[in-house]
């Protein structure tokens, strides 16, 4: 049996240290005999004092005690419960600073990881309120007997522990300010310690919760939902199971989000993915299409197109767009959504884009222009094809600034692109979640 890992003890007491930089996951960063520490509360050029809560061969980990010497940037967070729940970690930074912030770290990730630097670094998209904008997310729910109550919100930060949260700020609020009631309505229920999970799902106007439910409900818990959502105005969906196991309580509700220039609807499924900030996701579809520029004559490539959110407001001004997605269930919406609208000149296959390729249809084709908005792990797998297929103009749209830089450095490095712009949008405030957006050429 191998030895035991001893445990680092750490140092006991209160120490200052000067933060000189933040961390990609909003801590402050200081350097103490050379190791890299990071702090929690701490912002770049304060003095703080902190206590050590770890250490580790490569750094330390601490959080603040108290502020020093405070920074400019700095402000009194909104929500009683910052620092506790782990939904936000930037209340304490003014939204100014925080977006700033944001492209620091988008610059310096396309500087270091891809050597490569924009042409240009487009102005940074934001809301007129950085509250309330939440409409997905996924909550913790847990029974605790020591308090009497069921929990209701996101996890504490840094434990699986479920925060005791009597609201909000960044949910909507049709969901922000009812987490006292949702609390008392699944401690009601029969089945209050089977019941994980709430996913919140909202379109321009309705909102869906999605209960997870490890158990089937009693008589009684249906009627006490039903009862409740309809005070509420709120729609309950059960998930037994699976993805696939989503159903509604009562009626199915039609969910969609419209987009107002150009005139698109999209309709979705509560399990679909949609971006969680809706005025954002109209202002970044805005500044896609500018960057993208289609022509009356372009072909365009959509590669991870979901339900069509950027496909189809391409399509309103090019003559084809074709969109690629991996989930049979979003190109089943996406092609609902075109004929819906009248676009005819959509077409939508399902493909594993970390796959093999070749035999696609599509890899058959020639485009002009091509958009990609991948998941975290970015486009790499997709990027040889690019030039392969004819294209000369590239929007990515990244939720990543890490792999964005990566993938900037092969298109710029090896496929002969030009990095011409990219910025930052607000998708996620009070958080360090960077979303981002960029445009390639190639000549």
């Amino acid at each position: 049996m191998g030895r035991r890992r001893r445990r680092t003890r750490l140092p006991e007491g209160e120490f200052e240290a000067r933060i000189d930089s933040m961390g990609h996951d909003g801590r402050g960063v200081a350097r103490i005999e050379g190791k890299a520490t990071f702090i929690h509360g701490a912002l770049p050029g304060e003095s703080v004092l902190f206590r050590y809560t770890g250490r580790r061969r490569g750094h330390d980990e601490g959080q603040t005690v108290a502020v020093v010497s405070p920074s400019p940037d700095r402000v009194a967070p909104r929500c009683v419960h910052y620092g506790v729940c782990g939904g936000c970690s930037l209340q304490h930074l003014s939204p100014e600073a925080q977006i700033a912030a944001k492209q620091a770290i988008l610059l310096e990730d396309l500087h270091t990881i891809g050597k490569v630097q924009p042409a240009a670094v487009l102005p940074p998209i934001v809301n007129d309120s950085p509250w309330g904008y939440r409409r997905k997310a996924r909550l913790g729910v847990k029974e605790v007997a020591r308090k009497g109550k069921v929990l209701v919100g996101f996890r504490e930060r840094g434990s699986s522990f479920v925060a005791d949260l009597s609201q909000c700020h960044v949910l909507h609020p049709r969901v922000g300010e009812l987490l006292p009631a949702l609390s008392a309505l699944i401690g009601s229920l029969s089945i209050s310690q089977r019941l994980p999970q709430i996913e919140m799902a909202m379109d321009d106007e309705q909102c869906v919760l999605i209960l997870r439910i490890l158990e089937p409900l009693s008589g009684q818990d249906e009627h006490r939902l039903s009862a409740f959502q309809a005070e509420h105005d709120i729609v309950f969906y059960l998930q037994p199971g699976g993805p696939d196991s989503v159903t509604p309580l009562g009626a199915e509700v039609d969910l969609q989000y419209r987009l107002p220039a150009p005139a698109i609807s999209l309709h979705f499924e509560p399990s679909d993915f949609t971006q969680v900030n809706s005025d954002i996701n109209r202002k970044m579809i805005e500044r896609a299409m500018t960057l993208l520029d289609p022509q009356r004559n372009d072909r365009v490539l959509d590669l991870f197109c979901g339900i069509g959110n950027f496909t189809l407001p391409i399509a309103r001004y090019c003559a084809q767009v074709v969109g690629i997605e991996a989930d049979p269930g979003l190109v089943e919406r996406a092609r609902g959504n075109a004929e819906r609208n009248g676009l005819s000149n959509s077409l939508f296959y399902t493909a594993d884009l970390y796959g093999e390729l070749t035999s696609e249809p599509w890899m058959q084709q020639r485009f002009e222009k091509a958009l990609l908005d991948p998941p975290r792990s970015g486009a790499l797998s997709v990027l040889a094809l690019l030039p392969k297929l004819g294209i000369r103009r590239i929007v990515y749209v990244s939720c990543s600034p890490g792999t964005l830089a990566r993938d900037a450095g092969e298109l710029v490095g090896k496929h002969d692109y030009r990095l011409s712009r990219a910025g930052v949008m607000d998708m996620f405030p009070h958080t360090a979640h960077v979303e981002s957006i960029a445009l390639f050429e190639r000549d």
